[in-house]
């Protein structure tokens, strides 16, 4: 009885025992591969596909799968797919999960991956996965080693074919390093590039730094990064050195999505950290052509537009290196295809890139302005790009005592700029601007403003398109200084010559009021008060085929000068000026510059705020200038005008 009894509680144990042996020796964990598969696929939003599963249980459960492939997204050919894997292998604390609820994957092992990325010419890619859910703040990845990895990225709207090799380089006595080495053509340059990172340990832990090295060669241009990353998966710091250099910072812009305007060459270097969820590039040294740069740029990411804020200075710039942020070859003077173009003003269309990438603020202040001929002495900028709008309020010239301020907005509709601004000469020395060309004297002030509205892909179809005015006043100076030097030797001799005032001939005053309509300045009041003769003019200066229709008239004011009984006609174009009658019809370079003064093209439009006392010698004048224009008001200067 006994014995019976003792074989039925063997019957009872021992057939489960029995049944998870022939469990464990018989269970084949392929039968869950298109279950893993399937969750996979709803995971990324792309179908996955597992050949084999092979589990191994225990506190750290093993999980392995073969064959793993990533499909391509409809419309794609399907071979070769996304991604192959040959093997993954993770290692899963299984018992932290099930009490934990955390997930810790000491290791994860990757043979021999192997990625296609591809963009298709409609720009539609291969690679974006819809990514749902996610493994939550809990999880931990330790090592992630990676064997024979080969991807292949080609890209034609960046101009983009290169290939990567991907492998984790074990090293007796040191941990595993990741090794990253690029070849091909990318913005149609030659790339070559190798990194070195640690190993991925815990990447959530604070006290491992990830090490980095990455030594990259795009074309001409060179990227160097060295430093650790603390919790990159969180971005939660960086002690890095990022150092850029080459002979153009717009050839950055393929590697850094930053529209960035044409430099002269360059090196610049920096600390990247990241911080309150921004990336900093701070304490920033280098030089940009023969200018300093220092500096930071911070980016926030998380926003829904990335915002970018830049604090920029120089203790010394060449504004020639500057050249490309207004459209012109930086470093340049003028080109032989330029010299032999029948116009002067600039023709070629100006590059705004795509700018709704981000909102940009950006300020920049330079403490000297290099230059033996230069005549300005510091430069400021504020620069704020919203949606796409560019703002400039303002753009700051100091020039001695006074300052020049001009104020843009721009916005692109189309290929063209839809533009309105605004620039003021305030309190500029006459002395100053002549001191700068080592061969002229002069003296007075300049007080004015002109105002632009237009549209237009370049200098010369804006010109053309605006509408706008111009009001200049000018007390004290020497008009021989001033039109000589400006306009070339022989057209401002010719011209003085024309008008029967001598060369050394002082101004008391000048007033000049100019109307812009559809690209045509119509004179709406031309005074010139020399204290020996009184000058006028009246005409057109059309900017849109950039001829000239002007009438000059002097009417002496004692008798020991003469003057022509009849007007003085300038006609011809910017570049090819003439003087009728009677005078030679020379001009040396171009007359943009000679009309800046006397005849206020939107090239110049200066201002001066005159002083107290100024206002004196020129109230003579502004009442002949109102009796010679009836029927016009003339835009007197706001101090000027108070103190009458």
């Amino acid at each position: 009885m006994r014995r019976t009894r003792a074989l039925k509680w063997l019957a009872w144990i021992g057939l489960p025992v029995a049944a998870v042996v022939a469990i464990v020796f018989l269970w084949n964990w392929d039968w869950f591969a298109s279950m893993v598969a399937s969750r996979a696929s709803a995971d990324i939003g792309r179908p996955v596909s597992i050949a084999h599963l092979h589990v191994r249980l225990g506190r750290i459960t093993t999980i392995a799968v073969d064959d793993v492939v990533i499909a391509n997204p409809p419309g794609w050919p399907s071979d070769p797919p996304l991604a192959r894997v040959q093997r993954i292998v993770a290692q899963v604390d299984l018992l932290r999960y099930i009490f934990h609820r955390q997930l810790v994957v000491p290791v994860i092992e990757i043979d021999h991956p192997l990625v296609q990325a591809a963009e298709a010419p409609n720009g539609n890619t291969n690679w974006r996965l819809d990514i749902q859910g996610g493994s939550g703040n809990g999880t931990q990845i330790g090592d992630l080693r990676v064997a024979g990895g080969q991807a292949h990225v080609f890209i034609p709207r960046l101009r983009a074919d290169f290939q990567l090799a991907i492998d984790t380089r074990e090293q007796p006595g040191h941990d595993p390093e990741l090794l990253v080495q690029a070849r091909g053509t990318y913005a149609g340059e030659p790339i070559a590039g190798r990194m070195i990172g640690g190993a991925i340990l815990a990447l959530r832990d604070n006290a491992h730094p990830w090490p980095i090295n990455l030594q990259l060669a795009n074309g001409p241009t060179q990227v160097e990064l060295v430093g650790s990353v603390r919790e990159p998966l969180a971005l939660a710091g960086a002690d890095l050195r990022l150092r850029f250099a080459g002979p153009d910072m717009g050839l950055l812009e393929p590697l850094t999505g930053i529209p960035i305007p044409k430099t002269p060459p360059f090196q610049v270097t920096g600390r990247l950290d990241f911080a309150n969820h921004h990336v900093l590039f701070q304490d920033i040294a280098g030089r940009v052509g023969s200018s300093d740069l220092e500096g930071s740029i911070a980016v926030d990411p998380g926003q829904p537009k990335q915002v970018v804020q830049a604090q920029l200075h120089s203790r010394s710039v060449n504004l020639v290196d500057l050249g490309g942020f207004i459209g012109a070859k930086p470093g340049a003077g003028t080109t032989p295809a330029e010299a032999a173009s029948p116009t002067l003003l600039p023709t070629k269309p100006i590059h705004v890139p795509e700018l709704h990438w981000a909102d940009v603020h950006l300020r920049y202040q330079a403490g000297r302005i290099q230059g033996r001929s230069m005549p300005l002495d510091n430069l400021t900028v504020a620069l704020d790009i919203v949606n796409g709008e560019v703002v400039l309020h303002p753009v700051s010239f100091g020039v001695g005592p006074g300052r020049i301020v001009a104020s843009l907005r721009m916005v692109p509709a189309g290929r063209e700029l839809r533009t309105n601004g605004q620039i003021d000469f305030q309190s500029v020395d006459v002395a100053k601007l002549m001191a700068a060309t080592h061969l002229f004297h002069g003296a007075g002030r300049i007080s004015g403003s002109g105002k632009i509205v237009t549209v237009g892909n370049s200098v010369a179809e804006m010109a053309a398109n605006g509408n706008g005015e111009v009001a200049i006043g000018m007390v004290g100076g020497d008009l021989s200084a001033i039109l000589v030097d400006l306009s070339g030797l022989e057209f401002g001799n010719a011209l003085l010559s024309a008008l029967g005032v001598p060369k050394n001939t002082k101004v008391e005053c000048m007033v000049t009021d100019f109307a812009l309509q559809r690209g045509v300045l119509n004179t709406r009041a031309l005074v010139l008060d020399t204290g020996e003769a009184l000058v006028t003019g009246t005409g057109t200066v059309n900017l849109g085929n950039e001829k000239l229709d002007l009438q000059i008239r002097t009417t002496p004011q004692h008798f020991t000068i003469g003057s022509l009984a009849g007007p003085i006609n300038i006609g011809g174009t910017f570049k090819h000026p003439s003087i009728m009658p009677g005078a030679e019809t020379f001009v040396r370079g171009g007359l943009a510059a000679g009309l800046g003064v006397l005849l206020a093209p939107l090239a110049l439009l200066p201002t001066i705020q005159f002083g107290a006392n100024d206002h004196q010698s020129c109230d003579k004048l502004l009442a002949e200038a109102r009796s010679a224009a009836p029927g016009t008001k003339l835009p007197i200067p706001k101090n000027l005008e108070s103190s009458r």
